[in-house]
């Protein structure tokens, strides 16, 4: 009867820690996915800004003015920055609102490859088409980067 109770004390011990853990996990991908609406947030002013600026110009090769006014800027008609904006408040409301709902690591994963798949095809027109790059928008990558990989630890640990 001891040992079940110290197995069954055991498990619950483990279960603490798995939970402190996944907390700590939707918490960097909530500061991430803030981060990255921030950051789309000044893409997308940048997009529609009447003059230039210095603030993200580095020469030809580094202006975020060149990419974000570029014919690769917009989808259909919106935004790639307008995009990303609402792409981070998907990520943002599945770890904070939706966090203790069984589908959301997977759900989350999901978005989180999608996104990741956007920025690298993003990344590429940067480097091979336009061959300029975008300080923003390589900051955007990394942090998609990062909540992809911080999804699929929390979808590696959910049955």
């Amino acid at each position: 009867m001891q040992s079940a109770v110290r197995v069954s004390s055991e498990q619950a011990s483990g279960a603490n820690a798995d939970s402190d853990r996944n907390r700590l996990l939707f918490l960097a991908i909530t500061i991430l996915a803030v981060a990255g609406i921030a950051v789309s947030a000044v893409s997308l002013e940048r997009h529609y800004a009447k003059s230039a600026t210095t603030f993200c110009d580095f020469g030809e090769r580094f202006s975020c003015d060149i990419v974000n006014r570029s014919e690769y800027s917009r989808v259909m008609g919106i935004p790639v920055a307008g995009i990303g904006m609402v792409g981070y408040g998907v990520l943002l409301a599945l770890a904070t609102v939706y966090r203790l709902r069984a589908e959301t690591p997977l759900r989350l994963l999901v978005a989180a490859t999608g996104g990741l798949g956007f920025a690298l095809y993003l990344t590429y027109v940067e480097a091979y088409v336009l061959e300029t790059w975008c300080i923003l928008c390589l900051s955007s990558l990394g942090m998609i980067a990062g909540i992809a990989v911080l999804a699929g630890v929390i979808k590696a640990k959910t049955p």
